[in-house]
């Protein structure tokens, strides 16, 4: 499947500026129909605000910019593999494709964990390639946190 690298590097540019502001960093874009309709980076600290995950923050600048509460044919580009709350948010906002770059063993929500979009309780499933950029997104995280501990 032909993926356009141009998404995920905007994802980690919100990656990187998330960083920037001392959070976790993790960025997000959404894209419908060849065009980002919402980037965002982690934003927990900046808006003590647990929600503040850069997938929620994209999906809800791009509900607004379609003045609608779902995203159908939208795709979803994050640099780490989503957890639990935001593969439930991928979900209900009816994401189509979800790409991810660095695989999340011991929080996420999609290949590991809960994986949610497996459950029979989940009603819409994405579907989802992981591993785009994964070097790249792994080493943004890998490096800002031996900073923290430095």
């Amino acid at each position: 499947m032909w993926r356009e690298p141009s998404f995920m590097e905007r994802a980690i540019r919100e990656a990187e500026a998330a960083a920037e502001r001392g959070e976790t960093p993790v960025g997000a874009v959404v894209v419908r129909e060849g065009a980002v309709i919402g980037a965002a980076g982690n934003r927990v600290r900046a808006d003590d605000d647990p929600t503040g995950h850069a997938e929620i923050l994209a999906i809800r600048a791009a509900c607004a910019a379609l003045g609608q509460p779902r995203l159908d044919g939208a795709d979803l580009y994050v640099t780490l593999e989503p957890c639990a709350m935001c593969a439930g948010a991928i979900a209900h906002a009816h994401i189509r494709r979800l790409y991810y770059g660095a695989p999340d063993p011991k929080g996420g929500g999609v290949d590991h964990g809960p994986r949610l979009f497996t459950q029979p309780t989940c009603h819409h499933r994405p579907e989802v390639y992981g591993g785009m950029d994964e070097r790249r997104c792994a080493a943004l995280l890998k490096d800002f946190f031996a900073g923290l501990r430095a």
